[in-house]
């Protein structure tokens, strides 16, 4: 036994996750579709938008502190799971791991119709097959996630290098413009600041920075975890803001309101102010390979949390068993099948409309995963108060997202979040007959 044992460990350390590849896995997951999509989104709410950036960046830098500190006091692998199962048992342990996976897998059904959004630009027979095109690049990711965590971290960094490349050629041009015109100077009818302007395009904008927790789900792969998933999560996240921040700036300062508002794709309209109508394609293509990776980032979570809740007692130990990889290839072909499920239910909305839709309701059904880690931190760094502190901020600004989202996507996570109540029922019954 003590041999297999020490076996598996040694398995497990020669995958050990590096901080270039959880800093890749990070930046890799937020910097996604949201970037190339939102511009668009955001344009008819005036000044609520670029107020909603700011927010959210404040907002998404405490929940990277709140994971950072408790990644060091817990460095168990499951993220959230483990912080509120810490904190407060396994019952609440199973609503955050159940309301986080809900939102990694649901979630993943709307990067993945962002990719065939991009991809339709350069090759417009796609549209109207793409729910089922989304099905089919969900099941690629989960193939090479099943295939090994190292060959899904080495797509994860090829991606990252990649998608760079269009948002530093936005800064490049915004500079330039800067310098040789001035300012444009919008003559526009101002949009009024409201709470639920700016509450709206908050809840909006976090969509860019879901993944700030996505070093602590593999904790157990990271050597030396208590430092390398902090730094990798705060750097991450940070770096993020303000790429984010600049590159809306620029396309909000540079280019009229109306103009952004009716872009299908307003990146590489703003970048056409420069290198011509022709660079649309280029930069669609940019844009599927950037929401590709962040595809290939969460499917590696959907198979993850399943992982870690099973190790934890509070889900079938089916899901538990792994490959000779060292992958858990049955909890990733569940969460498949649940993408393919929730996807191809809606495939008669539009791309944009089914995009929105998944993309809506997966962001409210993962607001207790980030609720219950802010208030697991306030109980479990007690000594540690400027942690306690921002855990609080972060748990107000999660539950100002959460209204911000509005009733139809909440109700739909509520169902989401209930269908788990008999899953945790019978593994309870389960451990309980066991004993």
């Amino acid at each position: 036994m003590e041999d297999r044992d020490n076996h598996a460990e040694a398995a497990r350390s020669s995958r050990a996750l590096t901080f270039w590849g959880l800093l890749a896995l990070v930046m890799g997951n937020l910097i996604g579709s949201g970037i190339y999509l939102l511009p668009a989104t955001l344009a008819p709410l005036g000044a609520n938008a670029t107020l909603g950036w700011v927010v959210t960046i404040a907002g998404a830098m405490t929940l990277s502190f709140v994971f950072a500190r408790l990644a060091a006091a817990i460095p168990r692998a499951g993220g959230p799971y483990a912080y509120a199962d810490a904190a407060f048992g396994p019952v609440i342990g199973f609503a955050t791991a159940w309301s986080y996976w809900t939102l990694v897998w649901a979630g993943n059904g709307a990067v993945a119709v962002a990719v065939v959004s991009a991809l339709s630009l350069a090759f417009p027979a796609l549209a109207p097959h793409a729910a089922i095109a989304a099905v089919v690049l969900v099941w690629l990711a989960v193939l090479v996630n099943i295939r090994g965590v190292d060959l899904a971290v080495k797509l994860q960094m090829t991606t990252m290098v990649i998608k760079l490349v269009p948002l530093a050629a936005v800064v490049l041009l915004a500079a330039w413009l800067l310098l040789t015109r001035g300012a444009a100077v919008s003559h526009e009818v101002a949009v009024p600041l409201t709470v639920t302007g700016t509450a709206g395009a908050a809840a909006l904008t976090f969509w860019g920075f879901l993944g700030v927790e996505s070093a602590t789900v593999p904790a157990d792969r990271v050597a030396d975890a208590r430092r390398i998933v902090p730094r990798a999560t705060l750097v991450g996240t940070a770096a993020v803001g303000v790429i984010y921040l600049i590159v809306s700036s620029a396309i909000t300062a540079l280019m009229p309101r109306a103009t952004v508002a009716a872009s299908p794709a307003p990146i590489a309209a703003f970048l056409g102010l420069g290198f011509g109508g022709g660079v649309a394609q280029v930069v669609a293509l940019f844009a599927a390979i950037s929401a590709l990776g962040t595809l290939n980032g969460f499917v590696l979570l959907q198979g993850e949390v399943p992982r870690a809740m099973a190790q934890g007692g509070v889900f079938p130990r089916w899901f538990a068993r792994e490959t000779a990889q060292g992958t858990p290839a049955r909890a990733h072909v569940v969460a498949g099948l649940l993408v393919t499920a929730v996807t191809l239910a809606n495939f008669t909305r539009g791309m944009g409309d089914l995009f929105a839709f998944v993309a809506s309701v997966s962001l409210a059904a993962g607001m207790l995963a980030y609720l219950a880690s802010a208030l697991a931190a306030v109980k479990l760094l007690r000594d540690d108060p400027a942690a306690r502190v921002v855990s609080v901020i972060a748990a107000v600004f999660v539950g100002w997202l959460s209204y911000g989202l509005g009733a139809e996507a909440n109700g739909w996570a509520l169902v989401l979040l209930l269908a788990g109540v008999p899953v945790y029922l019978a593994v309870r019954r389960g451990g309980a007959s066991a004993r």
